[in-house]
């Protein structure tokens, strides 16, 4: 018998990335949880996120929510996959659209805290409410996966970048280290890097170089992985 459609009810929820230090100073994939606060249950942690109102489109409502959870406003959001099965929420079902976000990491400094908002390495996740755990992999394995064929490495970095540095985004999303001469001559022959005349104010000795992002050519998701690897599952 088909379930009455007045018991499914919507939400959005999002899940953050930003790069932070570990405890040992190198930068990893940090995501901030908050506490539910009202049952069902009660006490866990989760990602950010609310119902959906039947007068806001789904980006706004997600940028609504993140932004009363947790104080940020980032300025990559996009929508990731939709969660509905049956049994993944006590009571009436319900059906998640979910959203991702990744922050620089000035901008992840800014969020707010506070007892019931907490920052956490995506790679070891307490146990979360629902199936939000699920999500918290899904999305990682999707940021794993679209850092080798799109330029998404530019939402942790600022305008404008050295080399190293876009190379630090690249090792804290994979998990692995990279060649720094490889590295090197991979990004400046793929075309995705353009020279910006300028150096690093104020380094020593001979200031590295910085570069931006070109923009993104038509079919520029459909090139071949980065180093012609596959991302850590």
């Amino acid at each position: 018998m088909p379930q009455d459609a007045a018991a499914v009810r919507l939400a959005v929820s999002t899940v953050i990335f930003a790069l932070r230090p570990d405890h040992t100073g190198q930068p990893v994939l940090w995501t901030p949880l908050v506490r539910r606060t009202r049952e069902p249950q009660r006490g866990l942690w989760a990602l950010p996120g609310g119902w959906l109102p039947p007068n806001e489109e789904l980006e706004a409502a997600a940028a609504r929510t993140l932004r009363s959870t947790t104080g940020l406003t980032p300025k990559y959001l996009e929508q990731l996959y939709t969660f509905g099965d049956v049994d993944r929420s006590p009571g009436a079902r319900v059906v998640s659209v979910v959203y991702w976000a990744l922050v620089q990491s000035d901008e992840a400094a800014q969020a707010t805290a506070g007892p019931n908002v907490r920052w956490v390495p995506a790679d070891t996740m307490p146990r979360l409410a629902f199936d939000h755990n699920a999500i918290v992999e899904y999305a990682l394995w999707r940021l794993r996966t679209k850092v080798e064929y799109a330029e998404i490495a530019h939402a942790f970095l600022g305008p404008t970048f050295t080399l190293a540095e876009l190379r630090e985004v690249y090792e804290a999303v994979l998990r692995r280290r990279l060649d720094p001469a490889n590295f090197r001559r991979t990004m400046i022959a793929s075309g995705r890097l353009a020279e910006t005349g300028e150096r690093v104010a104020g380094a020593p000795h001979r200031p590295p170089k910085l570069y931006r992002y070109e923009t993104p050519s038509e079919g520029a998701g459909s090139r071949e992985p980065f180093m012609g690897e596959r991302p850590a599952s």
